[in-house]
């Protein structure tokens, strides 16, 4: 009906300012459904562009994740090897630095979720925009950092865990 309405506008609106059918409108008519849909694009556009910067922080996290997990096998070289030789498995060596990593990386993600809460608030405060804070998308998060810790953690994980024993302590 929005079509026929703004068709019946356009023809009334012709007849009063006496335009003739080869003569182009000097009147514009908008039509809010147009308005509300390239809005909505935009917000389409900025949402995946939000995800893609997220999405190289994330792997970036991950990656320094990772290298620190690395150090810290390196450096603990000795002690996983002491472990084995005194019966830990190697599943004890991978689950202590797996969850070492995602401790890591929740911890991230802690301080991440309270910045952007905070950074919500802010903004509501000082621009007088309204802002929600979905509990749904701080559950997301927190199971992005897990998941992010779970799998850049996981290398270095099995790594100590394929640690020769004998090799392990006469690391120096």
């Amino acid at each position: 009906m929005m079509k026929e309405a703004e068709d019946q506008m356009r023809d009334l609106l012709r007849q009063r300012h006496r335009l003739q059918p080869y003569q182009d409108d000097d009147f514009w008519l908008r039509n809010l459904a147009e308005v509300l849909q390239s809005q909505e694009e935009s917000s389409r556009v900025l949402t995946l562009l939000l995800a893609a910067i997220a999405s190289v922080s994330l792997l970036v996290g991950g990656i320094g994740i990772m290298n620190i997990m690395l150090v810290s096998v390196t450096e603990r070289t000795r002690e996983i090897g002491l472990r084995m030789a005194v019966g830990a498995r190697g599943r004890d060596i991978l689950t202590q630095f797996l969850v070492e990593a995602v401790t890591l990386s929740l911890i991230g993600g802690v301080i991440g979720i309270t910045c952007g809460i905070a950074g919500s608030y802010a903004i509501a405060h000082f621009a007088a925009w309204r802002t929600e804070v979905n509990p749904q998308a701080i559950t997301l998060a927190f199971g992005f950092a897990a998941a992010v810790g779970i799998f850049f953690g996981f290398y270095p994980a099995r790594k100590a865990a394929g640690l020769n024993p004998i090799e392990a302590l006469r690391y120096e």
